[in-house]
């Protein structure tokens, strides 16, 4: 077994051990905490439950292969194959859905070519965006759209760094 993998218990069991020299009533401290998550899960729902349905109402309008279609001169000319434009437009929106696009374009393209390496960097190089904005302003007083805009911004500047250098290696 490898180290690492040790790591995570090995915690968990000196946390325990500590908490008992300590005094600590664990049951009791673990049963609060979970009392504290409720509200907040409760507070976080709406949001996500909205950004899952939008995200599936993307992909099924055909909204999203009809944007990539429109923007796919502007992926080209930025370096991003069109191929990939799809697994860049959804990538913001839902991790899981980008996990099966990148899926279908290992299977389609295989996992050596050039097409794979570029989306599998910009999958990796960018984030849900949407998902991770509505877990943040469900917390937050003030909701602006600039930390939206330039998270977007720098997921979409990684998908373009990620394509060129794809290309050159």
């Amino acid at each position: 077994m490898k180290f690492a993998a040790l790591i995570l218990p090995a915690l968990f069991f000196l946390l325990f051990l500590y908490a008992l020299i300590r005094r600590v009533k664990l049951y009791d401290c673990f049963t609060d905490g979970v009392k504290e998550a409720v509200p907040l899960i409760l507070s976080i729902f709406p949001y996500l439950a909205a950004i899952l349905m939008l995200s599936e109402l993307f992909e099924r309008s055909g909204l999203s292969d009809m944007l990539t279609g429109f923007l796919a001169p502007a992926f080209r000319a930025v370096g991003i194959p069109p191929e990939i434009g799809k697994l860049v437009l959804m990538k913001p929106f839902s991790g899981s859905g980008s996990t099966a696009l990148l899926s279908e374009i290992l299977e389609k393209y295989g996992a050596d070519s050039y097409l794979a390496r570029c989306a599998c960097a910009c999958y990796g190089s960018s984030e849900t965006v949407f998902y991770i904005s509505a877990v943040y302003f469900a917390g937050a007083k003030k909701r602006r759209a600039a930390p939206v805009l330039i998270a977007l911004f720098a997921g979409f500047s990684g998908s373009v760094a990620a394509c060129l250098l794809c290309r050159v290696m």
